[in-house]
């Protein structure tokens, strides 16, 4: 499918005004359509229905090199399919790529929910998201975390999953003494989507961990726990 063709199905559904109000909202210097997720989803999922893996592939890319914000959005949801057969390696390693160049909270969360189906289909690949821990670029370390949203998920994790959450818990520790508002975000959504299905676990890392944290962050992390265990700083 020609790059052009894809661009042009995607913009007839701009809604007038929309574009303008999204670069006010995003604020990072770069082409807004004016498209609704909606939209964006439908189009994804019927290019994910019609094209083989290696034209969605090529798509996906050159969606992502257009540098269009929605363009960038519906590249990760050309790659949302819970199970790419025969093999999803060179969509993994595509996701990849795209890593360094994140940068707002809308891409580098349709990002994640791209990434964490490659990362679920197959676990080893935790140890080469670890390294992201220490990137210097805040979206990777970011990343890091929100892409493993899936181990917070469990109530009664599996042995293996239950050491992927411990070694992404030892991340977060780690992150917590990152003052960036974006990672004590992160590691807050992380520490309050466990505590849901774990709230013991979650309150242990906040009692340790919590006074590295940012007072907002602490909090929002443990909303769904006894205020006991949210010390101050």
């Amino acid at each position: 499918m020609l790059i052009e063709d894809a661009i042009v199905a995607l913009q007839i559904h701009e809604v007038p005004g929309k574009a303008i109000e999204m670069r006010a909202y995003h604020k990072v210097d770069r082409s807004y359509w004016g498209l609704t997720n909606p939209v964006l989803d439908d189009q994804a999922r019927l290019w994910r229905q019609e094209l083989p893996l290696d034209e969605r592939l090529q798509l996906a890319s050159e969606l992502w090199d257009s540098n269009a914000h929605e363009a960038r959005i519906c590249a990760t949801k050309l790659l949302m399919k819970a199970r790419i057969r025969p093999d999803d390696h060179a969509a993994w390693t595509l996701i990849k790529t795209w890593l360094d160049e994140v940068d707002c909270p809308a891409i580098s969360d349709h990002f994640c929910l791209a990434g964490h189906r490659r990362l679920t289909s197959n676990p080893s690949r935790i140890y080469e998201v670890e390294a992201w821990t220490q990137s210097q670029h805040m979206w990777t370390r970011r990343a890091a975390l929100t892409i493993t949203l899936p181990w917070t998920k469990h109530r009664n994790p599996k042995p293996e999953n239950l050491a992927i959450r411990e070694q992404v818990l030892d991340w977060a520790a780690s992150l917590a003494e990152d003052q960036n508002t974006s990672i004590q975000k992160a590691v807050a959504t992380w520490v309050f989507e466990l505590s849901r299905k774990d709230p013991e676990r979650a309150a242990a890392f906040l009692t340790e961990n919590g006074p590295k944290m940012r007072n907002f962050a602490r909090k929002d992390a443990g909303r769904l726990l006894p205020q006991n265990i949210t010390p101050a700083a």
